[in-house]
């Protein structure tokens, strides 16, 4: 069949959404689908190329928040065209960044095909992290513009989310924990049809490494030989990420084993502040903020790393933990949302979200076993093969997009 898959991220604008639609576009074509994606025009460089996927790009207003509504409506407008020169058989939406309006959808459904809506989290949900964040000392929660236009805008696009739960024919939660998020804000219709699917990971990037590269690996970041720990955090340099509270964690227990080193990598408007932060607490020689790096780079420094963690205040699934244990490398993470459903004592930690101390306690705990560090770390990997694979996200959506055709 053939898919047109609407999504604001996609290669080469990579990040959390534009990863999962790369991957599960690729996968759809190896199932037999075709699969034409409509994203955003003005990223940097070209989409990687995939024989099956094609790409197309389209104008979108650069506002924070209100770019949804320009490129939903700059997407419907290319799919009208796309539908009228190769009919397509299923729409799928990637929401929360493309908002259509009640009529939108109608408009689709009755001029295309019908639609799927993948549900990634919400805008309340984001606004109620940040909240958290404040609460929680967090570093520029209100200096940042597109997380303010999440706190002062969210409540007003969230209406375009209840429009996606009632003029979808199906919409498909990446996790328990979103699927309830929006029960619980948007009370959907009776006869609201809504599955579960995780989002996987590429297991091929994401593996357990070689040993050699793994000391050169570790020794580039000052890493002891004996006994020397490297701790990891990845992700966006933003407020809700809980960077601040995990600095806080980590300057309780680096006088405690002075052989550990933590690597943040992450893009973001918060390294300065970050690094100020560091140099404020006394850990400013064990902390190393890399502002990004290329994928097999930064696949390496996953596999060589003791442990990983991951303190966010709001995820609609996250999928950081998941490469993690892919590559072999235990996480620990917060006892909140999505997380547990992942995560769990076979495969890392939880510990009290925004609780500095017990995050502190939980990584001190796990790192001082190596030999539970590495059997959480066969475990991680095995529960990535066997439940968290785009090959099963591919054959969950296709048995969808059957059904409703």
């Amino acid at each position: 069949m053939h898919i047109a898959m609407l999504s604001a991220e996609y290669p080469p604008r990579w990040g959390g959404m534009g990863s999962t639609v790369f991957h599960l576009s690729a996968a759809l074509v190896a199932q037999g689908h075709r699969v034409t994606v409509i994203t955003r025009n003005g990223a940097k460089g070209r989409p990687p190329e995939v024989d099956g996927v094609s790409v197309r790009t389209v104008r979108w207003a650069k506002i924070p928040m209100a770019f949804t509504r320009s490129y939903g409506k700059s997407a419907l407008k290319e799919l009208r065209r796309l539908h009228s020169e190769d009919p397509v058989d299923v729409v799928h939406l990637h929401c929360p960044m493309i908002s259509w309006s009640k009529n939108q959808f109608e408009i689709c459904k009755r001029e295309i095909s019908p639609v799927v809506s993948s549900l990634h989290g919400t805008w309340l949900g984001e606004r109620d992290g940040l909240r958290i964040a404040s609460t929680q000392r967090e570093a520029a929660v209100w200096a940042n513009p597109n997380d303010l236009a999440i706190l002062l805008t969210g409540g007003y696009y969230s209406k375009f989310e209840r429009a996606a739960l009632h003029g979808s024919n199906v919409c498909v939660a990446n996790s328990h924990a979103t699927r309830q998020d929006f029960v619980d804000r948007y009370n959907p219709p009776n006869d609201w049809d809504c599955e579960v699917v995780h989002w996987g990971v590429d297991t091929d990037m994401f593996k357990p490494s070689e040993s050699n590269q793994e000391i050169a690996i570790r020794q580039k970041y000052g890493v002891s030989n004996e006994g020397g720990k490297l701790l990891l955090a990845v992700g966006r340099l933003a407020a809700r990420k809980g960077y601040a509270s995990l600095l806080r964690s980590f300057a309780k227990i680096e006088p405690r084993t002075n052989k550990i080193r933590l690597v943040i990598v992450g893009r973001g408007h918060l390294k300065k502040r970050l690094e100020k932060l560091a140099k404020k607490l006394g850990v400013h020689d064990s902390v190393i903020i890399e502002s990004g790096m290329p994928f097999d780079e930064l696949a390496s420094l996953f596999s060589s790393a003791d442990l990983v963690v991951y303190p966010s205040y709001y995820e609609g699934q996250g999928l950081i933990p998941l490469e993690a244990m892919s590559s072999g490398t235990p996480v620990v993470t917060v006892d909140h949302g999505p997380l547990p459903e992942m995560v769990d004592e076979e495969v890392g930690r939880l510990f009290s979200m925004g609780d500095s101390e017990s995050m502190a306690n939980v990584i001190l705990d796990e790192i001082m076993d190596d030999a539970r560090l590495k059997s959480k770390g066969i475990a991680g990997r095995s529960r990535v093969l066997e439940k968290y694979t785009y090959d099963d996200n591919a054959t969950r959506f296709s048995e969808i997009y059957k059904r409703i055709i």
